[in-house]
């Protein structure tokens, strides 16, 4: 098979010393700039770090089975949690993705000082990515994201001993796209299979991003990649 095209990406440089990476996945039919656009319009203003770089990369546009022609990380069979996972699509996008983690990692950031999430689909294809194939990331967060019944992550996590990236998940009860049932569903699969969850529940928001939300996920960000002191030279 051959290896998968560099993703564009849309990125926003910290304010100052760059020592840490965050990956923020759009959603199926958006891009990494459209993602980036969104989250300034709701903030008024860039989502900007002193210290930590972030990238909006976007998926590669192709034909699907429910989405005809469009920039998604993934195919699905339907868009529901008891369904199989379009695996073949997955494990080709998390191949494309782990290129854009090396990438970080040979400009000088250590692995554990990388967090991924993303917003629907793009929290589901962190999901995969991080627990099956990068465990040593610094954190996930999915928002208004599920994994599958019969998830390859699941599977994964059962044969499982070593740490996990803590998981950051937020869910809007109205959400009629991802219902709120399904995001709970995979945080009490997850923190059964040993991942240190989080939940935050949002009453009366759909299938969107809010303004809390945004400021919620930027101070576990800030939490998860705190700042390095500087190093003193004698």
């Amino acid at each position: 098979m051959a290896a998968p095209a560099a993703l564009q990406r849309s990125v926003v440089s910290p304010a100052g010393r760059h020592t840490a990476s965050l990956i923020f996945l759009h959603g199926s039919g958006d891009t990494g700039q459209g993602a980036r656009t969104w989250i300034k319009q709701i903030l008024s203003q860039d989502m900007v770090f002193q210290h930590i770089k972030v990238i909006y990369p976007t998926a590669p546009a192709r034909y699907c089975l429910i989405y005809s022609f469009s920039t998604v990380w993934f195919d699905r069979y339907k868009i529901s949690n008891d369904c199989p996972e379009h695996i073949e699509s997955i494990d080709s996008m998390c191949q494309g993705l782990t290129d854009l983690i090396n990438d970080e990692i040979k400009n000088g950031i250590a692995k554990n000082r990388i967090l991924i999430g993303g917003f629907s689909m793009g929290g589901g294809m962190a999901m995969h990515l991080a627990y099956r194939f990068h465990q040593d990331l610094a954190g996930v967060f999915a928002l208004s994201s599920f994994l599958n019944k019969d998830s390859a992550v699941y599977q994964a996590l059962k044969r499982n001993d070593s740490v996990l990236p803590e998981l950051f998940q937020c869910h809007g009860t109205a959400d009629e796209l991802v219902l709120y049932s399904w995001g709970e569903e995979t945080n009490k699969m997850l923190k059964s299979l040993g991942v240190s969850t989080s939940l935050h529940t949002f009453p009366n928001l759909n299938h969107e991003l809010s303004r809390t939300e945004i400021e919620k996920l930027k101070a576990w960000i800030v939490k998860k990649l705190p700042a390095e002191a500087a190093k003193t030279s004698e």
